[in-house]
């Protein structure tokens, strides 16, 4: 047999991967191995998607809509995000504008391809969702960080985006409700995130999956807010708010020009989205929104209590987040090896957490926990982290 091995490209070695699912093949390894593991790691709603939904994909799979669609989403489902968005920001929007992906990741990705040459600079928060500085860093772009501080309660810091802006700036990268941290930028905030797009003519990328979970305030949407859609990218999706994760259905809301470029990408790369799925996104966005509600009332109950619980364990801080389905707390004062701590309560606890320099940097010391998961297992995670912390050295 042949024993060849030829070279991958160089782009495969700029190339990120999401901590979550490595944390999650370890941890179900784990399981395979007889152990009773707690997933706090996965950014995956625990609930089921709701029956009309789940019904309208059977009804659609009955129809035999199994065939191809448009590269960009069949008209109907383009149809009723432009009216969902026009309606939930406040900010006409047409089918046109919309590009609908096998997830809201597929989107990421082909917007940051569509836009971005070789050495332009993308200013992105620090910690945030990996995808964002895999694929700036996979074209050959150059991400530009600017640290999310605790004391800020996580929010962009607006002198520091300023600087962080330089002639080569294609893009600015946000999302709120914001992961991994659940912090949430205030109406205020767009309005200077905005001016400073304006002034220095850049894109804004605003990153809005998690717009069904916010708390303490309705939510602000950039997009909404901005005021400058001509200069604004919305991603969005199914996969939180109606726990469609396994379903694959996001979307991007563009200028038409980039939207084209967009769907020129899906048509060359996945050729389209199931229709099926896209159907039941269809009654996803029209159809009864209670289980919604229920959701993110749940959320906010297993938040509250989880916050509490943490800030009584020796050594950790947790500020409460406003948003998304995460908290953030601070474990640096037992080690600042966040990624070392996160093993040991894994290995010792047999909970799987994410350390917080995954998501960057700024994110050491720091551990994510989701809260997707029900408020007894939360408590149990609460004992086994406390126990496991109580065996654990620094290196």
């Amino acid at each position: 047999m042949p024993t060849t091995t030829f070279a991958l490209a160089d782009s495969m070695r700029r190339l990120g991967t999401e901590s979550a699912f490595v944390v999650l093949a370890r941890a179900r390894a784990l399981e395979a191995q007889g152990r009773n593991i707690i997933h706090l790691e996965i950014g995956e709603p625990d609930f089921d998607t709701p029956e009309h939904v789940k019904n309208a994909g059977i009804d659609s799979l009955k129809r035999n809509r199994t065939h191809y669609s448009p590269a960009s989403g069949i008209m109907e489902l383009r149809d009723a995000i432009a009216k969902h968005v026009t309606k939930s920001r406040g900010v006409p929007v047409t089918a046109d504008q919309v590009v609908v992906s096998p997830g809201a990741k597929p989107i990421i990705a082909l917007t940051l391809m569509a836009l971005l040459n070789p050495g332009d600079e993308v200013v992105i928060p620090d910690p945030a969702y990996p995808a964002y500085r895999s694929i700036v860093t996979y074209v050959a772009a150059v991400p530009v960080s600017v640290p999310l501080l605790e004391r800020k309660n996580f929010r962009l810091e607006l002198d520091a985006l300023e600087n962080a802006i330089t002639p080569r700036t294609k893009a600015i990268v946000i999302n709120s409700p914001h992961n991994p941290t659940g912090g949430i930028l205030t109406p205020d905030d767009i309005a200077g995130i905005a001016a400073i797009a304006k002034r220095h003519d850049v894109l804004v990328i605003t990153d809005e999956i998690y717009n069904r979970h916010c708390y303490d305030a309705p939510f602000a949407s950039f997009y909404g807010l901005g005021g400058i859609p001509d200069q604004t990218i919305l991603i969005d999706g199914f996969s939180k708010a109606w726990a469609m994760t396994g379903w694959r259905l996001g979307f991007g809301v563009f200028p038409k020009y980039i939207a084209d470029a967009v769907g020129a990408l899906m048509l060359n790369t996945v050729s389209c989205t199931a229709t099926f799925v896209q159907d039941a996104g269809i009654a996803a966005l029209t159809g009864d929104d209670k289980p919604v509600q229920a959701m993110h009332d749940e959320f906010l109950r297993r938040r509250d209590m989880l916050v509490e619980g943490l800030n009584q364990v020796p050594g950790v801080t947790c500020k409460l987040p406003g948003g998304a389905f995460y908290v953030f707390p601070n474990f640096s004062a037992i080690d600042s090896d966040d990624i070392r701590l996160a093993a040991h309560i894994l290995d010792d606890g047999n909970v799987a957490v994410l350390g917080g320099s995954t998501f960057g940097p700024n994110g050491r010391g720091f551990i994510r926990l989701s809260y997707a998961n029900s408020e007894e297992n939360l408590r149990e995670a609460l004992s086994r982290i406390r126990k496991a912390l109580a065996s654990y050295r620094r290196a």
